[in-house]
């Protein structure tokens, strides 16, 4: 299979930063982020996750494969080791890479997300899918989907200029990709994984994320051995496009938390 599609920045002797994004979003999202890592001697990369993108789809759309497809990519770009910046299903997916291969990571940042979404069957999830999925039922466009979407999952009051380009990942998601990743979403259990976990980790929540609200995130924390919690005011879920400074400041600590 082919290597995701992914953005490269920096120098081989670099150590590694790769950013993960969420079921709306894509590599484009994380320029700010890149270029601040960039400035502190970091090489980063930054996928577009299977379907997203120019990057090939993956068979079964579940987790294991998505986790794959990361090895893939760090294998293409000749990273042995990296330090993993998930957001939402991104942070999910680093999760399932600690399960694969937890030699090649060396830190793990996880915004807005949960270890757990539960099982498709139940009736939280079915009831998630089918609100997602109705509008494309509805014959609405991801366009369409982002214009409603967007403004309910970032903090109420915020500068909707940060969200253009959130706005511009969603309405470029392809629909078959958005329903394959919401139903592997419903499916994601990597709650078994937290106490394993022993790289530093930092779970990063925003104070008005109603997607993966702050208690989720610190219930999560609490699980893994000697992770930091930390809560950016002002932010919802789309925490790094609406507050790329208090973002980036989080992942600068962070970084001189794992220290290459």
């Amino acid at each position: 299979m082919n290597s995701p599609a992914f953005t490269d920045v920096g120098l081989p002797t670099q150590p590694a930063v790769v950013f993960l994004h969420g079921v709306g979003g894509g590599r484009h999202g994380w320029t700010v982020q890149q270029a601040h890592v960039a400035a502190l001697g970091w090489r980063s990369l930054a996928w577009d996750m299977p379907g997203y993108g120019d990057s090939p789809m993956v068979t079964p759309y579940d987790f294991a494969h998505l986790a794959q497809a990361l090895w893939q990519m760090l294998d293409a770009a000749h990273i042995d080791q990296a330090v993993l910046v998930g957001h939402s299903m991104g942070a999910m997916v680093a999760l399932q890479a600690w399960t694969q291969k937890p030699e090649r990571i060396r830190g793990l940042l996880l915004a807005a997300s949960s270890p757990a979404f539960g099982n498709s069957d139940g009736d939280f999830q079915k009831q998630f899918l089918a609100q997602r999925l109705a509008p494309l039922e509805a014959g609405k466009n991801m366009g369409d989907i982002a214009d409603k979407l967007i403004p309910t999952m970032a903090a109420p009051g915020g500068d909707a200029s940060q969200l253009i380009h959130a706005h511009q990942s969603m309405a470029a998601v392809q629909p078959a990709t958005y329903r394959a990743a919401l139903h592997a979403l419903v499916q994601f259990e990597q709650r078994a994984a937290l106490p394993t976990i022993t790289v530093p980790v930092l779970c990063l929540a925003a104070e008005h994320d109603r997607t993966a609200p702050p208690t989720v995130m610190e219930r999560m924390a609490q699980k893994i051995p000697g992770a930091r919690y930390s809560c950016l005011a002002g932010a919802g879920h789309l925490l790094h496009y609406e507050q790329p400074e208090a973002f980036n400041a989080e992942l600068e600590k962070f970084l001189k938390d794992v220290k290459p």
